[in-house]
């Protein structure tokens, strides 16, 4: 008998410890639970639209040669980072250096004629002011002088031509970028008579946009100014900032959807991009005051959103209607009240729901 009062009594003890621990575990599991209420904050209402990288009209220049003759120095290669002024190549100009030498020669000639002209002036006058000569001899020796002249200024003109061809035995970079495309080489000859050769295409540095194509029921929201967020396929976790520039005043028709071209400029370092890369494209068009959860306590079932909302102690699924999504924050536009306690985390298993 006193053996089963002490089974009893220890038995009792038992489920008095289990239920204390099981209490207990229910309260810590509880009180791990974190819980939040929908905030107030300014959201921005987007415009949503695919687009792509490309070059701003003028950004591509293509760098040729006035002059016929054989390459003699190439300074560049294909992906070549060149500044303005710097020397891309130079022509053999052997043969113009000599014209020149040739045309300085020729003022020389010139400049003697002319003195010797005025020298024949200066006596003729001085015979006519002696009456020892006829009147039309000091007429000759002026017009003489005035035709010395006029040769020298051409020989001079002709020699400031030959002068300005040798410059351009040196080829320039008009601007600074980087070599896209190298289509001479050093040692080759090229001809300029009838068309100027293309010797390297630069593009300017910073020189890309980003063109979205806007639906035409969005078009209207878009203003110049809007700023644009945006991430492109190749670095999807990377997002860009930009702002819009422009918007074409003319639709182009894809799949029999209008669409509006907006180009925006990107203000973020384009050290990445490339031409012709695709991009996914926010646009910001307003702002308004909204509710809004942290994403984590947002839940997805097929199509279907909702969240867990504290009542009476215990958690009850509600469905909700969501907007957009910023910075980790969801908005909320239906479905709760700034009242509510939602959870965060943990999330309960689909299956045991509370």
């Amino acid at each position: 008998m006193k053996q089963t009062a002490l089974l009893i009594i220890a038995v009792g003890a038992l489920v008095i410890a289990g239920g204390w621990l099981f209490g207990t575990g229910e309260k810590t599991a509880l009180e791990a639970r974190q819980f939040t209420t929908p905030q107030l904050q300014t959201v921005a209402s987007t415009v949503l639209a695919t687009g792509s990288v490309r070059l701003r009209v003028g950004a591509e220049v293509r760098v040729g040669s006035q002059l016929s003759g054989i390459v003699e120095q190439l300074n560049v290669t294909l992906g070549s980072r060149i500044k303005r002024g710097d020397v891309i190549a130079r022509i053999d100009s052997r043969g113009i250096e000599a014209r020149l030498a040739q045309a300085n020669a020729q003022i020389a000639v010139v400049e003697q004629e002319v003195l010797r002209a005025e020298v024949e002036l200066a006596r003729a006058r001085e015979l006519d002011v002696q009456k020892l000569t006829a009147r039309t001899d000091v007429e000759d020796a002026n017009l003489s002088l005035q035709n010395a002249q006029a040769r020298l200024e051409k020989a001079r003109r002709d020699a400031d031509v030959v002068e300005t061809e040798l410059t351009y035995a040196v080829i320039s970079a008009p601007i600074s970028g980087t070599i896209a495309s190298v289509s001479t080489q050093k040692g080759e000859t090229v001809a300029a008579a009838f068309s100027t050769p293309t010797f390297v295409t630069i593009i300017e540095d910073g020189a890309l946009e980003l063109v979205a194509l806007v639906d035409e029921t969005d078009i209207g929201n878009v203003v110049p100014g809007n700023e644009v967020l945006f991430t492109i396929e190749a670095f999807p976790t990377r997002e860009f900032e930009g702002r819009v520039e422009k918007i074409a005043p003319k639709g182009t028709i894809i799949s029999g959807v209008v669409n509006f071209e907006v180009m925006i400029k990107i203000a973020s370092s384009m050290d990445i991009l490339r031409p012709d890369m695709t991009a996914n494209v926010s646009i910001r068009t307003a702002e308004r005051q909204a509710l809004v959860l942290p994403s984590l306590a947002v839940q997805r079932d097929n199509f279907d959103r909702f969240v867990y909302v504290e009542q009476d102690g215990e958690l009850t699924r509600r469905s909700v209607t969501v907007g957009t999504r910023q910075a980790g924050f969801t908005e909320i536009r239906q479905g709760l009240v700034p009242q509510d306690r939602v959870l965060v985390s943990p999330q309960p298993d689909r299956g045991q729901d509370d």
